[in-house]
């Protein structure tokens, strides 16, 4: 699988975003729709502006989108972003699939010629 550096540059963004508990909890509560910075922010136990960092980063890996009317800001999810992590994790999981396939059968193999 060959990657150009910007693709390589964008999963290390989504990955980076999705690694941190709170984000991925922030994304988790986007699924149902928009909502605002202030009601993102009110399970949490932090400031608006620590609020604002995280929102800063999903923005930055592009699996969110912020729109501003007036003093609201309204944050929605980007799952449309998530396609290309999961095309990479994808192809790995074939990768490793074939490779278990092969050692089952090994085993398998081995263990018929044992018993004989």
């Amino acid at each position: 699988m060959t990657r150009t550096a910007k693709q390589e540059d964008s999963l290390d963004l989504i990955f980076g975003a999705v690694a941190d508990a709170t984000r991925r909890s922030m994304l988790h509560r986007l699924r149902d729709g928009a909502l605002t910075i202030t009601e993102l922010a009110e399970p949490y136990d932090m400031s608006l502006n620590a609020v604002s960092k995280h929102v800063k980063t999903l923005e930055r890996a592009g699996l969110i989108r912020r729109s501003i009317q007036g003093r609201e800001h309204s944050c929605r999810l980007e799952a449309a972003r998530f396609d290309e992590a999961m095309t990479w994790m994808s192809y790995y999981s074939e990768f490793w699939s074939t490779r278990l396939d092969a050692l089952e059968a090994h085993l398998i193999s081995k263990r018929k010629r044992a018993s004989r």
